[in-house]
């Protein structure tokens, strides 16, 4: 199903934490999903389950109060496919973010400048906030699928005939090439 007029569909695992809440007080939150949300964000992210997923999120106004700082730590026991045998593997994933949040405005002020700026981290470059709210259920669900093992494997399973470096071995296989200043060299050489 393709949702109506382009528009993404909801979150699987949605807390939403009003902007203006936060800039009244910092906001502790510890969420946890439930059964429902846990077998439908397995799917996005094409896990065979999700065990449990719980995350303690704090909110806190910045640069004025004009931007949400918020920090968070995910715990989340996981079962994957291992790339090798398909059997089930299963995964503890604990994992701390953060992210920096600005009313739309803000980020479009700011142009592509904040985009080139090397010294800011991606910490530091702000998203969008959605009609002056934070979702912090999918900022979660995000950083899980930051933190799972992109490669799992069974316990005692080993990939067979990888190898480490394909690239290295393919440029080592390739005759040397003369060196096309070496005709100039011998010239210099001469006089």
């Amino acid at each position: 199903m393709s949702p109506a007029n382009g528009a993404l569909p909801a979150p699987e695992f949605s807390r939403i934490v009003p902007a203006d809440a936060v800039r009244r007080a910092d906001v502790i939150e510890t969420i946890e999903a439930t059964e429902t949300e846990r077998k439908a964000l397995a799917e996005r992210l094409e896990l065979e389950a999700i065990g449990s997923l719980t995350a303690t999120v704090k909110l806190r106004a910045v640069r004025g109060g004009q931007m949400i700082r918020v920090s968070g730590r995910l715990e989340a026991d996981v079962v994957q496919t291992c790339v090798v045998t398909l059997e089930p593997v299963p995964a503890h994933v604990s994992e701390s973010f953060d992210a920096l949040f600005a009313p739309p405005s803000m980020i479009e002020d700011q142009g592509l400048e904040i985009d080139f700026d090397p010294s800011l981290s991606d910490e530091d470059i702000p998203e969008p906030m959605d009609n002056n709210r934070i979702d912090i259920g999918e900022l979660t669900a995000q950083h899980l699928s930051l933190g799972l093992d992109p490669y799992p494997h069974a316990e005692g399973v080993e990939f067979e005939g990888y190898d480490e470096d394909p690239v290295e071995e393919e440029v080592a296989e390739e005759p040397e090439k003369p060196n096309p200043f070496a005709v100039l060299q011998q010239l210099k050489s001469r006089d």
